[in-house]
């Protein structure tokens, strides 16, 4: 593995021991503030991937799978780390410190709703990933060093395509609660 596919790894671990960190800080240990800094390091998580993918490709290297599944994991990381975070302080919460809402399933209409939204955010990061990718194919200029990223970019336009229609789908048939009919 070239050594942005393991910077790759090393980011979405440290992505997660942050999260952790914040958490067991703000409510273990009750100290918010300190818990919210380690939260708030989440974004230098994708900083340091992005520096370390762009001094591989500016020393020369050819743009590899990897360096292309680094831009993903940046949109990624922009359009969810927030509701990420909110999903794990939730859990958190309920699960570790038994207090809080118990995390609810959704159904119907509701959870349709639910991931529609989450479609928006697959977009947004999209279009912060397939930008990033089309920055550096311009910033390298040269086809042959590039495919890796134009492939992806492609594969992930099929993969957003095909969620936007699972999305449509559950408005049509809405997934319904274990155990209740629909009436019929």
């Amino acid at each position: 593995m070239s050594s942005v596919g393991w910077m790759i790894v090393f980011c979405e671990i440290a992505f997660w021991v942050v999260i952790i960190l914040g958490l067991v800080a703000r409510y273990i240990f009750k100290q918010k503030r300190l818990g919210m800094i380690l939260l708030a390091l989440t974004p230098l998580v994708d900083v340091i991937l992005l520096i370390t993918a762009g001094i591989d490709l500016y020393r020369g290297e050819a743009a590899t799978k990897a360096h292309a599944i680094a831009a993903v994991y940046i949109g990624v990381s922009i359009a969810f780390g927030k509701s990420m975070i909110g999903w794990a302080d939730q859990r958190f919460q309920y699960y570790v410190t038994k207090q809080g809402e118990k995390p609810r399933k959704r159904y119907g209409i509701e959870y349709s709703k639910h991931y529609f939204k989450g479609w928006i955010r697959h977009l947004v990061a999209y279009i912060i990933g397939v930008g990033i990718l089309a920055g550096l194919i311009f910033w390298i200029n040269d086809t042959s060093r590039t495919e890796a990223l134009s492939g992806i970019a492609k594969i992930w336009s099929l993969v957003l395509g095909i969620d936007l229609l699972i999305a449509i789908t559950y408005f049509i048939w809405p997934p319904k609660e274990k155990g209740i009919s629909s009436g019929s």
